[in-house]
C-alpha cells in the first residue's frame, strides 16, 4: 500500500443527515416532492447529478444551477458555523499521513472540501470533488483522480469509505476498501462484504492499516 484515500462526508465529517435535510427543505420549498429512495440514491451524486435529480425526478421547480446554487449555499452556511467533524477522524488523518501520503475523494463540491481543509489544517496530499470530474460515486472517477495526483497506482491505495455507492466507487476503482459503515444509512450488506477490512468507528482504522 502507497497512499490513502478518504472520502469525506460520513467519514471524516457527520454530514450525510445535514446533505439529506437541506435538500428536503429545498426541494419542498420548491413544489417537489421526496420520495423515500432519494436519500440513498443521492450518496455519491457529483454536483450536477443531485441538482438534476432534485429537479427531474423530486420535481423542484427550479433549474438543476439554480437548486445546486441554493442547497452548496446553505450547506456553506452550516460548515461556516461550524463543519460536523467525527469525532477522533482529524487526529486519524494525521497520524496515517505520518505513514502514507493521503488524499480526500469526495461527492461535496469544492467549495465545502476546502471550508474542510481550511478548518482543520490536514496535510492532503490532494482533494478532489467528483463534480471535478466524468462522473459521481458509483463510478470510479473520483478515485482515480486521486490516485493519479498522488503519483500512485489505484490498486496500490486504500480507500476510507462508509456508504454503498462510495463503498462500490472504492472497489470500481480497484482499491483495497476499508469500511467505516454510516450508521444513519447502512451500507448494502452484499457490498459491505467486498471490503477488505471493516471498522465500527475511524478511530480504528489505523489499527486496522496496522499502524497499532
Amino acid at each position: 500500500m502507497d497512499a490513502v484515500i478518504f472520502d469525506l462526508d460520513g467519514v471524516l465529517v457527520d454530514s450525510e443527515r445535514i446533505w439529506d435535510e437541506v435538500r428536503r427543505a429545498v426541494v419542498a420549498e420548491h413544489g417537489g416532492t421526496w420520495r423515500e429512495e432519494a436519500t440513498r440514491a443521492q450518496q455519491g451524486m457529483s454536483t450536477p447529478e443531485w441538482a438534476r435529480y432534485l429537479v427531474e425526478e423530486l420535481g423542484a421547480r427550479l433549474s438543476p444551477p439554480e437548486i445546486a446554487t441554493l442547497v452548496v449555499k446553505r450547506m456553506a452556511a452550516r460548515y461556516a458555523e461550524e463543519p460536523p467533524l467525527i469525532p477522533g477522524a482529524v487526529d486519524v488523518v494525521r497520524q496515517v499521513s505520518k505513514r502514507w501520503p493521503v488524499a480526500i475523494a469526495s461527492s461535496s463540491p469544492v467549495i465545502l472540501i476546502k471550508g474542510f481543509l481550511d478548518v482543520t489544517g490536514l496535510p492532503v496530499g490532494a482533494a478532489v470533488s467528483s463534480e471535478q470530474v466524468g462522473a459521481g460515486k458509483p463510478a470510479p472517477d473520483v478515485y482515480l483522480r486521486a490516485a493519479e495526483l498522488l503519483g500512485v497506482a489505484p490498486a496500490n491505495c486504500a480507500a476510507v469509505e462508509d456508504t454503498t455507492n462510495g463503498l462500490r466507487s472504492a472497489l470500481a476503482a480497484r482499491m483495497a476498501v476499508y469500511a467505516v459503515p454510516n450508521p444513519h444509512f447502512p451500507p448494502d450488506p452484499e457490498v459491505l462484504k467486498q471490503a477488505t477490512a471493516v471498522v465500527e468507528k475511524i478511530t480504528g482504522l489505523p489499527g486496522a492499516l496496522g499502524l497499532g
